[in-house]
């Protein structure tokens, strides 16, 4: 995995441990749902890091894209996928996610998924 992409993942992991150890009750609540929203269901883990990756486009969350895409990749999907996916993205969030969608590709780059 790329440096780049490495230090994103310390540093994500570092703040983290940060907001959980110092957290309120709600805080550390708040990220148990986040976690557990993500898991299988009646919609499997990985389709829901597809739909999160849709929304932080829209949402406009360059840390929340670069996650996402990095789950969607391991995941197993395909560049076709996640180039569509963010074309979903596109439509439903406008061109004020152009820039966002552009540093995607940067990260797929990155990936070595282009």
């Amino acid at each position: 995995m790329d440096s780049s992409l490495e230090k994103f993942q310390a540093e994500r992991q570092r703040l983290t441990d940060l907001a959980l150890e110092h957290g309120t009750q709600t805080t550390k609540r708040f990220f148990n749902l986040d976690t557990a929203a993500y898991r299988d269901g009646a919609l499997s883990k990985r389709t829901k890091e597809l739909l999160g990756l849709v929304g932080s486009v829209v949402l406009r969350c360059d840390d929340c894209i670069n996650y996402h895409l990095v789950n969607c990749v391991e995941a197993g999907y395909s560049k076709e996928e996640l180039v569509e996916a963010m074309d979903v993205s596109l439509i439903v969030g406008g061109s004020i996610t152009i820039p966002h969608v552009r540093r995607a590709f940067g990260k797929l780059d990155e990936l070595g998924q282009l």
